[in-house]
């Protein structure tokens, strides 16, 4: 499997994480550059740095692919084909300022304001985002970091399957050394070791952090693709229901609702899962 990681010049996280990966691993650049930047290879991994803030990176999968060498050779005569996943290394902003490292899909349930397009998710890599949780909460146990899958949210658009990997909240933390070792390490060691086949869900309802999901993804053989908010249930369609099903890399069979994150759009929720004749369970019966 080709894997692109990708970080932005204007991101002091995705900095950070960067040089930590180019210490910690033996990164080779190459011959080419993207966006006149250098690029950086180990086996089927590739490091791109972008100019732009990564949730603007609008159809960078198909940018890469057709870039100079983008199915050339590099170094050394070293293959570089088109990405079959795709994890953007970045920070996290979140007015709390609470210390986080995060993973999520990218994607928008109703209006792009911060990259992508109008009620388009990207592919979500389920197990890989299980993957990434459980060796972030091993190898940081000893950090002052929550650990959290958030919701989906933010752009870019993308055709590859995708997955933002983040510390946050502030610039601290963001140049914060041992954080940018530990996401290093996660980003390798879930790309040289693949996860278990685990069974995929979509989540729907509570918040943001999603303090009722992790609880299946830690407790349950469950992995969470995409995961819609109590704040986007308004403007949550059929049609969008389904496209996140489809927009898992994985097989969903079942959507699993945080009932009381559903709030006043229980109703509305069950009967559009019910004319889609979706399987569903509370969150509760899962991981009692």
């Amino acid at each position: 499997m080709q894997t692109a990681i990708i970080v932005s010049k204007k991101d002091p996280a995705g900095m950070n994480i960067k040089e930590c990966l180019l210490d910690l691993f033996p990164f080779k650049e190459l011959d080419k550059k993207f966006e006149k930047n250098p690029v950086y290879q180990l086996k089927n991994i590739t490091l791109y740095t972008v100019n732009k803030e990564t949730i603007y990176c609008e159809d960078i999968d198909k940018r890469i692919s057709k870039s100079p060498g983008g199915n050339g050779r590099g170094m050394a005569g070293r293959q570089i084909q088109s990405p079959d996943l795709i994890i953007f290394a970045t920070k996290h902003e979140a007015e709390a300022k609470i210390h986080s490292i995060s993973v999520h899909a990218p994607g928008n349930w109703s209006s792009a304001k911060f990259g992508g397009r109008d009620n388009q998710l990207c592919i979500a890599p389920a197990c890989y985002l299980k993957h990434a949780l459980l060796v972030l909460e091993r190898l940081a146990k000893n950090m002052d970091f929550e650990i959290v899958q958030e919701v989906t949210h933010h752009g870019p658009y993308l055709e590859t399957p995708c997955m933002f990997i983040e510390i946050g909240s502030d610039l601290k933390s963001w140049q914060d050394r041992q954080a940018g070792h530990i996401i290093a390490k996660t980003i390798m060691h879930i790309l040289e070791n693949r996860p278990l086949k685990y069974k995929a869900a979509l989540g729907i309802g509570g918040t943001h952090y999603t303090p009722t999901f992790k609880k299946i993804i830690f407790k349950t053989d469950y992995a969470l693709g995409h995961i819609c908010p109590k704040y986007r249930l308004e403007k949550l369609t059929k049609e969008m229901i389904e496209q996140a099903i489809e927009k898992t890399k994985e097989r969903v069979d079942l959507v699993i609702l945080d009932w009381k994150g559903l709030g006043q759009f229980k109703e509305k929720i069950v009967n559009s899962l019910d004319e889609l004749k979706i399987k569903t369970k509370k969150a509760k019966e899962i991981y009692k």
